[in-house]
Order: structure tokens, then C-alpha cells, then sequence
């Protein structure tokens, strides 16, 4: 429940998500363009022998659009759920599609792809438990490579079967013959690589890690993901803020507590009292007065107070009850507002935690570094 749930349904046709529609879209026409006899549909037979260049080409269009739609979503701000669900699925449309029809043509063993495919299913399986547990995988360099390995070796050996290199000299073909392969064997390395990568990162959400007391997977969880956050702040180049109520700076120690943190963390302000959220982090009067301390009007003030007097590319915000005291009539004890601010934004997200004082405290803790790692990632 972010501020900017209600934005969702009115943002979703933005022109990053129309091109990730458009790419989706294309893919049937890069299939056309290879495997059916279009040329001789138009009346110009001559243009067979470069058909599978003008499907590469085709092909590494479609494979650019990935880049253009991800950065206008960032320099508009318009970074949507049905853009983050639509995305990765048209890339995995796009490169299905070709594996297949290189299988098809005879090009490509089914082995290969069923080695891919099989590592997308299983990764889109771990992202799906993770995301039902409110964790955020952040994904590594090995996936991104595969990502564009993968791209490289299709086009090379859509052309490997053009009729134009079967003409050409042998150690031409021959020359071309290896570099396809020895591309796509880099790119299966990595896919594989990858996938352990993302199985090993969420190991304890699917049961390879001993069965632990509740408190102690907090604890352990929270650690896990510090560190991702870090790693993700540093490989990016970003400064990263707290501002807490109910969490006394267990936040800002959770991060400072990773080697290296110094290189990305540059302070937190605790905000207890009221006075001080409005002095120290300039969350108004009015807000306060009107909405209280534990609102969302507030969260959004403290991390948004927290960035901008820091000097912070992303800052973390939490207020909330964390009991046995302060609950009020429609806040019970465990009610928490996390809130989040980096330049494309600001916004906070509600939850209603269970336990005693140091359970929620400590699932506050886990929610603020998962919101912050979901900026750091993004």
C-alpha cells in the first residue's frame, strides 16, 4: 500500500510499457522473416539468399528496444508493476522464440534450449517464493551477461545459415561456424553460473538451509540482505540515508555493520520525538497534526527529510508501533509505515507486523533494507 498504488492503473500506458508491447508484438515477425518464403510472397525471389540477415537484423532491433523501454521508464519516472512483469517476460518470449526456430532450421540442438529454458523457469520460480516473502533477489552480473551472450550467439546463428556464407569461402563458414559456438558456450556457462547464483541467494526460502527459530531467521535474513543492499549501492555508485522512529537506528547499524559499508552509507538521523522529525528531517507541522506520526504522510516527509539533508541518492524511512505501548484506534501494536525516496520519487508502503517489541522491530528492519534494496536494484 505505496503512495503510488492508486497511480497504477492511470500510469500503465506509458511509452516504455507500449514498447516493451511493441517488442512482444515483433516477435512473430522475426519468425516470419526466417523461416517462411517471404521473398517469393513480394516477388523478389533474389532477396532469399540475405533473408537471414534481414531476420538478424530484424532480431537485434527487437533486442535494442529492451534497452530504450528500461531507460525511458527511468528518465520519465514512470517505472510500473506491468512494466516489471511485462519486461522480463518479453524477453524470454523474444529468445524462446528464436531458440526454437534455430531448432527448426536445424541450426541449434534442442539441448541448448531446453538448458535455457530450464534456467528461466527455475529462476522465475525463486523470484515468485521471494517475492511471496517480501525479499527482493537482486540479480548479478553473471545474468546480465548471459543476457547479451545469449543475444550475440542467436544472431550468429541466424547468419551462420545464410545461403551467402555457404557460398563464401570455407574458412570463412568455418570462421563463423566457431564463433557462433564458441559464443553460445560462454553464454550456457553463464546461464548456468546464474542460476546457482540465484538458487544460492535464496537457499533459505526454499528449504536447503536448517529450519531455524523465527527470531533467528529475522536476524540472518536481515544481515543476508544488508549485504545485497551494499553490494548493489557500491557496484552503482550510490549513497544510501535512514531516518527511524520505532527502529532507534537498528536500520542504519544493520548496514553499517557490513564491511565496506563506508563506501556507500553516509549517515542516519533517529527521529523519536516528533520535534525532531519536524527540525531535523522538516516533516510540516500540518502533516503531523493532521495525519499523525505513524501515517504515511509522515514516512514519505522522513525519507524524502532524510535524502535531501544528507545528500542521499536513496533514503529509508520507518515510523510505527512497535508496542507493548502506543497502540491507537485503528493502530494497533505493530503497525508500520516504511517509506523510501530516491530521485525518481517518494513513496511508503504499510504493514502490520506480529510478535513482540523486538519481532517487530526486527521485521521492520528486514522491510526497510528489502525497500531499499528494491531502489538500489532497480
Amino acid at each position: 500500500m505505496g503512495s503510488n498504488a492508486p497511480k497504477a492503473a492511470e500510469s500503465i500506458m506509458t511509452p516504455a510499457n507500449i514498447i516493451t508491447m511493441v517488442r512482444i508484438c515483433l516477435v512473430p515477425v522475426f519468425v516470419v522473416a526466417i523461416i517462411s518464403p517471404w521473398p517469393e510472397w513480394i516477388g523478389f525471389a533474389e532477396l532469399d539468399v540475405w533473408k537471414a540477415w534481414i531476420a538478424a537484423g530484424i532480431f537485434v532491433v527487437i533486442s535494442c528496444t529492451d534497452w530504450l523501454d528500461g531507460y525511458l521508464a527511468r528518465k520519465r519516472n514512470e517505472v510500473t508493476d506491468f512494466g516489471k512483469f511485462m519486461d522480463p517476460l518479453a524477453d524470454k518470449i523474444l529468445v524462446t522464440a528464436a531458440l526454437l526456430v534455430l531448432i527448426e532450421l536445424g541450426a541449434l540442438p534442442s539441448w541448448v534450449v531446453l538448458l535455457i529454458v530450464a534456467r528461466e523457469f527455475i529462476v522465475s520460480g525463486v523470484r515468485m517464493v521471494a517475492a511471496s516473502k517480501g525479499e527482493v533477489i537482486a540479480a548479478s552480473w553473471y545474468g546480465k551477461f548471459k543476457t547479451v551472450f545469449q543475444m550475440i550467439a542467436i544472431v550468429l546463428f541466424v547468419v551462420k545459415e545464410s545461403p551467402v556464407l555457404h557460398d563464401a569461402s570455407e574458412s570463412v563458414y568455418l570462421a563463423v561456424y566457431a564463433l557462433s559456438w564458441f559464443v553460445m558456450l560462454i553464454a550456457l556457462v553463464l546461464t548456468v553460473v546464474s542460476m546457482v547464483d540465484y538458487v544460492s541467494k535464496a537457499r533459505h526460502l526454499i528449504g536447503f538451509r536448517p529450519k531455524r527459530t523465527a527470531s533467528e531467521s529475522i536476524v540472518e535474513n536481515e544481515v543476508s540482505v544488508a549485504q545485497r543492499v551494499i553490494d548493489a549501492a557500491r557496484e552503482r555508485s550510490l549513497t544510501l540515508a535512514t531516518a527511524e522512529s520505532c527502529t532507534g537506528g537498528l536500520i542504519a547499524a544493520a548496514l553499517t555493520d557490513v564491511p565496506g559499508s563506508s563506501e556507500a552509507v553516509l549517515g542516519g538521523i533517529v527521529s523519536y520525538a516528533n520535534e525532531v522529525k519536524r527540525d531535523s528531517l522538516g516533516v510540516p507541522e500540518e502533516v503531523l497534526s493532521e495525519y499523525g506520526a505513524v501515517s504515511e504522510q509522515t514516512a514519505c516527509a522522513m525519507a524524502k527529510g532524510a535524502r535531501e539533508a544528507l545528500g542521499a541518492d536513496i533514503a529509508v524511512s520507518v515510523t510505527g508501533i512497535a508496542g507493548p505501548g502506543g497502540a491507537v484506534a485503528g493502530k494497533p501494536v505493530g503497525t508500520v509505515w516504511v517509506g523510501v525516496s530516491c530521485v525518481q520519487g517518494t513513496a511508503a508502503r504499510l504493514y502490520h507486523f506480529e510478535g513482540d517489541r523486538d519481532a517487530v522491530r526486527a521485521q521492520t528492519v528486514e522491510a526497510a533494507l528489502c525497500a531499499m534494496l528494491e531502489k538500489a536494484t532497480d
